[in-house]
């Protein structure tokens, strides 16, 4: 009876335990759906650009190579483009003849062999793309990234989400072209990353089918302050004379949003479409062997992290404030999907004495002026493969919460049966001729309890394990006299 009681406490320890995870991740649960589950109807286009997309998509894609974007569009999605008036990056070009061209060049081959790594997949294939992971936040456009994707054809892929056309925007490209690494061994792409500042070098790659008009080195170098460096070695020839057919060619910066097309246009399924907002592109005659490139960042709205400085900073402007993501944007950046879904635009338009609480006169208590709501995400895009920082996923709080409620209800009637046992225990021990403990004695076995038997050694009593003996009596031993 005592061992079924013992287990079922422990069964309604579990329980109670599974209950209480289970109401806390459905509490979670609500609190991430609320997060995330927007609904695509609900996307309103608020600025001009967003109105005449289709217009400028037409205009600007009959152009060749300068401003427009000659990419096929995504499987089902759209790649279009969005005039920002906001200046992003600051940029100047170094010629071969100038100084600082070879400062901003980094020796690799002056590193120790440890702090450069060779890229064996990339230094061996034609147009592939591998992860690598930042030892350092590097700010871009505003958004700083843990993971980047180098690619064989002479650019790097900033996005978070990949799909087939990394070429399309969201890059990073001192020379984006068919380039073809495992044409000769000499060909590779490596890297290096000291804690401040990544490189990668694409060294004596060639063109595909035009390997004879030589090797190009070239590298990009991130630093951790957001700076971008383009450093040119070796350019055999023209970048105006490389063809574009098989491959874009394209020398600068780009980054873009995703958002859902409203679901007027496409009442079937939602529909998700890549908009290019800033361009950042260097006139190509500039760039010959020996020559640099430095991009310096300004400042941008998400860098603002408090309603006074995002609405009174001089080093931005058309900033706005939105209580709700605790964050400040203009709304033209990687999260404006989720600055649509929460209504911000109508948040931004008030000012900070809107979101300051008025206390009760007399209150000790302080208030906590950060919001609980949803952290910046694009877990909108959810069904979509996406990258992220290292440290950048929430931790899973449902295996978390009802595993620790479980072991918790265990361990407490473990404890439980610990303490009945040394209970029962010192009660048989102190009470030895009551019902109970006189009973377990004796239904006891011969064979389970072994007799022991005092034996006269100089009238010290000491005791040793004998066997039975039929002048003994069941649980007695009967003890000499000492002479």
């Amino acid at each position: 009876m005592g061992l079924c009681a013992v287990l079922l406490i422990c069964l309604s320890q579990a329980e109670l335990g599974r209950v209480w995870a289970q109401e806390h991740e459905d509490a979670h649960s609500v609190r991430t759906a609320l997060r995330t589950d927007g609904d695509p109807s609900s996307f309103h286009w608020t600025r001009r650009d967003l109105q005449t997309l289709d217009r400028d998509r037409e205009a600007r894609s009959t152009q060749a190579g300068g401003g427009g974007v000659d990419v096929s569009p995504l499987p089902d999605n759209m790649t279009r483009i969005v005039d920002s008036q906001r200046e992003y990056y600051r940029w100047q070009s170094f010629g071969p003849t100038e100084r600082q061209t070879e400062n901003l060049w980094i020796d690799l081959d002056n590193l120790h062999k440890s702090q450069v790594r060779i890229h064996g997949i990339l230094s061996n294939t034609h147009r592939q793309a591998a992860r690598v992971a930042l030892s350092f936040g590097f700010p871009f456009y505003g958004h700083y990234l843990r993971q980047i994707i180098v690619a064989t054809g002479g650019f790097i892929f900033m996005g978070d989400i990949t799909h087939r056309m990394l070429t399309a925007t969201q890059y990073v490209a001192p020379l984006m072209a068919n380039f073809d690494p495992s044409f000769s061994k000499n060909s590779t792409v490596r890297f290096s990353d000291n804690g401040s500042l990544f490189v990668v070098q694409w060294d004596k790659v060639r063109l595909k089918d035009r390997e004879d008009e030589g090797p190009f080195t070239f590298q990009a170098a991130l630093h951790k302050n957001g700076t971008i460096v383009f450093n040119y070695r070796e350019i055999p020839v023209p970048v105006k004379k490389i063809n574009s057919t098989e491959h874009p060619v394209k020398v600068g910066l780009s980054d873009a949003f995703m958002a859902f097309l409203p679901a007027s246009q496409h009442s079937d399924a939602a529909r998700r479409t890549i908009y290019e907002y800033h361009r950042v592109e260097i006139d190509t005659t500039k760039i010959v062997s020996g020559s640099a490139f430095e991009f310096t960042p300004l400042p941008t709205c998400l860098q603002h992290t408090s309603c006074d400085l995002c609405l009174t900073s001089n080093l931005t402007a058309g900033c706005g404030w939105c209580n709700t993501l605790q964050r400040c944007s203009d709304g033209i950046d990687r999260h404006r999907q989720e600055w649509m879904d929460y209504n911000c635009p109508e948040e931004a338009k008030g000012t900070c004495e809107d979101y300051t609480p008025v206390l009760p006169e007399g209150s000790m208590s302080s208030f906590n002026h950060s919001s609980p709501g949803p952290t910046p995400s694009s877990a909108v895009l959810e069904d979509q493969p996406v990258t992220r920082d290292l440290q950048t996923g929430p931790p899973n709080h449902k295996g978390m919460s009802e595993n620790t409620a479980i072991i918790a209800g265990v361990v407490a009637a473990l404890v439980l049966l610990v303490t009945l046992t040394l209970l029962a225990v010192y009660y048989i021990n102190t009470h030895p001729t009551v019902a109970p403990p006189f009973y377990l004695m004796q239904r006891r076995t011969n064979n389970y309890w072994p007799s022991m038997k005092f034996r006269n050694q100089g009238c010290h009593s000491s005791y040793a394990e004998v066997e039975l003996g039929g002048h003994e009596k069941e649980g007695f031993i009967e003890a000499e006299q000492c002479c």
